[in-house]
């Protein structure tokens, strides 16, 4: 699966001579927590809603409300944007796991995507579990979810397409899962068929250990 299919195109961007509380605006009218800086159409950083929360403010202890205002308005995020900050960022061709890998060893939960430099989306950590859900079939209500367990050798899988195939049954997801430490290869099915529990009658029969149906043992 690629970034293109779950990334979002309709990003809101913001000038690096924005204020601060410009993008305070700017992400709570549109409920999201990050801005890619934008300058001359080219990507310079982002700015995210802890950044904000963060700008350190030189004040006398009697400084009110407005005037905390007053300096955020004139606050710019150029001047708040850390110097040596690299933007990290995936194409639209690239892999979820690539997006999924970068943003756990950068601990970030969004990363701006571009084409020929140009910004054309941003994927945050929603995306990525939402990629996930639906690689797992979650919420499918016309599918019975096998799990189970087999030794992992050629034509294994061909053995258990046949069983589901030979009962009128279609596989609509498949998800190998290998667990350290367990030398069997785990593997989640979701079938579509009039009468699953054939299937697993059948599975069994065949020597598959089938862990549980529908969470069910």
């Amino acid at each position: 699966m690629k970034v293109k299919y779950y990334m979002s195109t309709d990003v809101k961007t913001i000038s690096p001579d924005a204020s601060v509380i410009d993008a305070f605006v700017l992400m709570n009218r549109n409920n999201i927590r990050r801005l890619p800086i934008v300058e001359n159409g080219k990507l310079v950083g982002i700015v995210t809603l802890s950044d904000l929360e963060n700008v350190p403010i030189n004040k006398p202890t009697t400084l009110n409300f407005f005037g905390t205002s007053y300096l955020l308005e004139k606050t710019l995020l150029r001047d708040i944007m850390p110097e040596n900050r690299e933007v990290i960022t995936v194409g639209p061709d690239d892999y979820l796991e690539t997006a999924a890998a970068l943003m756990r060893e950068h601990v970030i939960g969004a990363l701006p995507v571009l084409e020929n430099d140009k910004i054309v989306g941003i994927i945050t950590e929603t995306d990525i579990f939402d990629a996930f859900t639906r690689i797992m079939g979650f919420g499918n209500k016309d599918t019975t979810r096998i799990d189970m367990k087999l030794v992992d050798r050629p034509g294994e899988l061909a053995r258990i397409a046949n069983i589901i195939s030979d009962l009128g049954g279609n596989i609509a997801n498949i998800v190998r899962i290998d667990l350290p430490g367990d030398d069997k290869v785990h593997l989640v099915l979701r079938i579509t068929c009039s009468d699953p529990s054939a299937v697993v009658s059948r599975l069994k029969e065949s020597g598959f250990e089938v862990e549980n149906v529908n969470g069910k043992e």
